[in-house]
């Protein structure tokens, strides 16, 4: 376990409304921007989508790995 510094400064922000589903429309977002790149460059399409679908998975399945954390935290804090 590891301890954190507490500065006595302000509660970290409220989450979001939905955090799972802007994480997950955040990286869709960029996703697409690969996607978008690699076309209009010539790129190989193919090996574009794979990227861009690793890229997707990958990135919010760690944020929603991230937000479940931090939203258990903060029920058993008793926010």
């Amino acid at each position: 376990m590891t301890r954190k510094l507490d500065w006595g400064g302000p509660d970290a922000p409220p989450p979001p409304k939905h955090p799972y589903r802007d994480s997950a429309l955040l990286y869709l977002a960029m996703a697409s921007v690969i996607l978008v790149v690699a076309w209009l460059t010539g790129g190989d399409m193919a090996r574009a989508i794979a990227f861009a679908a690793v890229a997707f998975v990958g990135a919010t399945g760690w944020s929603w790995w991230r937000w479940h954390e931090r939203l258990e935290q903060a029920k058993r804090r008793g926010q």
